[in-house]
């Protein structure tokens, strides 16, 4: 909804697009690894036997055997979620009470099993592949931090959402870093970093290290903490898709809700057959590192659209609002001295063809006088008006977005592959280095000259555009960092949902729809000082035509108008 208001539909939709495919990939993740810790209890008994009497490949891109127990808890918590949320919300608070003993357990005990040897140089060292492996570690894990709008989304429910919302976000973001830190930390100085499995990370050290009834608490916690995550995404995802479908941008059988369970049963049975899919085939790492790169592109697209919105004037985001409804955020009726402002500039104005052109010069030269959002700040007009003053408010920070993301790719892109892949000589890697820092900063200099929205009512985003600049900078080089393959299961995805919404969301788009509306066109009169009355033509929808014109009469005299004004 943020990068609708902002940016546009079409964007809107490759967030929401993102948003299903985290939440998919996410249950396919979470359910893999649920398989693997139960696996884990049995000295993994359950892989082996597929393996050899079912099914193995080595093909690189697809597990070494299809997780048949990840598909199956996937199917039958999606015929369970469909029947209501009702019981599904009691276990998840039984689930989370669980998963957070079991945390605290493995912090405790692991701390007192650490053996600082295992951060040695014999064995690699606190970070074996230094800072590039550090972040492209962060790049893989940051699924972590998936979820994390479900409090934004859950603000109407807050006494108060301005400063509840905010705080409730930054202290679940800095609960769920530092558990996670500590919990690797726990797990690295237990066991050598190389000796884990990945599938079952955690119960594994405990049984490396020969507690094996810790190691099942471990795994029976994990199982646990892993439910709360698989029904959340198997609640959220069919509500996603039933919003999408319900706004058109999505096929319309997904829409339907059952009458006697309310949910969309459509959406939870398609959906949840197609995430066990995904676990059926994917190993842990492939589905973790797809996730990563959608969450990370959607957080960008939103970075992107905070500083947008931050610049955009009010009335241009009141767009398709009758003219005859009450509208809160509207511009108000021109004052008297305004009018005067008319009657003195009606000589220069005479260039323009319409009265609406008049009117809008005008609206510029007002608010280019007093200052606007949008616009240049007063003291940057003198040295930037003639280059910038001709743009509407808010056109320049839009390119100049379009500039920082452009910048950010091709410097990240630089620092990551420059050197090796390119195979560029020094000199310009460095000057292309130092170009595209140019641009970026350029870009965000060009973006901070001008007059950003001070609305102070709700809670915003402290130093913009620098904090949301910086985002997409680190997001973008967090992207560069994951694998190729990757690259190319996540383009194969966005294409499938260009087609998608080129094919069908925009024929059936409701507010596409409601802008293609037929239109009628309504006389309105301003007043002017010197006694006449100049008409305009202003579009209203057909079924209040009648209702405008009945405020105006061209019959009336000045002082009647004025009073009925």
């Amino acid at each position: 909804m943020f990068t609708y208001v902002s940016v546009g539909e079409v964007w809107a939709f490759l967030i929401g697009w993102n948003v299903i495919l985290e939440n998919m990939i996410g249950g396919a993740a979470v359910a893999r690894a649920w398989s693997g810790y139960l696996d884990s209890i049995f000295n993994h008994a359950i892989q082996n036997f597929t393996e050899t009497h079912i099914m193995r490949w080595d093909i690189p891109f697809l597990a070494h055997y299809p997780d048949l127990l990840a598909a199956g808890i996937l199917v039958v918590a999606s015929l369970f979620i469909s029947f209501g949320v009702q019981v599904s919300s009691y276990l998840n608070h039984i689930f989370s009470t669980i998963s957070m003993c079991v945390v605290v357990f493995i912090l405790i005990f692991g701390f007192v099993l650490a053996e600082p040897a295992n951060w040695s140089q014999k064995e690699g060292g606190f970070a074996p592949f230094g800072w590039s492996g550090i972040l492209a570690g962060s790049a893989t894990c940051f699924y972590a931090f998936v979820g994390f709008d479900v409090i934004a989304s859950s603000s109407e429910e807050a006494k108060n959402p301005q400063k509840a919302v905010p705080i409730a976000t930054a202290i679940s973001l800095g609960l769920a870093a530092t558990a996670y830190i500590l919990v690797s930390t726990v797990l690295t100085l237990m066991v050598p970093w190389h000796t884990l499995d990945p599938n079952s990370a955690l119960a594994d050290a405990f049984f490396r290290r020969g507690y094996s009834w810790a190691g099942v608490i471990v795994a029976i916690g994990s199982i646990c903490a892993m439910n709360t995550v698989l029904l959340c995404n198997l609640i959220s995802l069919p509500r996603i898709v039933y919003a999408m479908a319900e706004d058109g941008l999505f096929f319309k059988i997904f829409a339907r809700v059952n009458p006697i369970t309310k949910v969309p049963i459509n959406a939870i049975l398609v959906f949840g057959v197609l995430m066990a899919t995904m676990a059926l085939v994917f190993d842990l790492e492939a589905l973790v590192q797809f996730l990563s790169i959608g969450t990370l592109l959607a957080y960008t697209l939103v970075a992107a659209s905070v500083i947008v919105l931050r610049f955009q004037p009010e009335k241009k985001r009141s767009k398709g609002t009758s003219s005859t409804s009450p509208n809160p955020n509207a511009e108000p009726s021109p004052a008297p001295s305004e009018c005067q402002n008319i009657s003195e500039d009606s000589e220069e104005l005479k260039q323009y063809e319409s009265f609406s052109d008049k009117l809008q010069l005008v609206e510029r030269q007002k608010q280019s006088e007093h200052g606007g959002v949008g616009l240049l700040k007063a003291r940057w007009e003198p040295y930037l008006g003639r280059l910038l003053g001709n743009c509407e408010p808010g056109e320049i920070v839009a390119v100049c977005v379009l500039g920082l993301i452009v910048s950010s790719v091709f410097f990240c892109g630089l620092v990551v592959f420059g050197t090796t892949p390119l195979q560029l000589p020094r000199w310009s890697h460095i000057t292309l280095l130092a170009i595209s820092s140019l641009i970026y900063v350029v870009c965000m200099a060009f973006i901070w000259v001008h007059e950003p929205q001070t609305n102070t009512k709700t809670f915003q985003v402290p130093l913009v555009p620098l904090t949301p600049g910086i985002s997409i900078l680190f997001n973008v080089f967090l992207m560069m960092k994951l694998s190729p393959l990757t690259w190319i299961r996540f383009t194969v995805w966005i294409a499938v949902g260009l087609l998608v919404y080129f094919g069908y969301g925009i024929w059936h788009s409701k507010e596409g729809l409601r802008e293609l509306q037929p239109k009628d066109m309504a006389a309105r009169y301003v007043v002017l000082p010197s006694g006449s009355l100049v008409e305009t033509m202003e579009s209203v929808q057909p079924e209040h035509a009648d209702a405008t014109a009945s405020h105006v009469n061209p019959a009336m005299t000045t002082e009647e108008f004025a009073g009925r004004r």
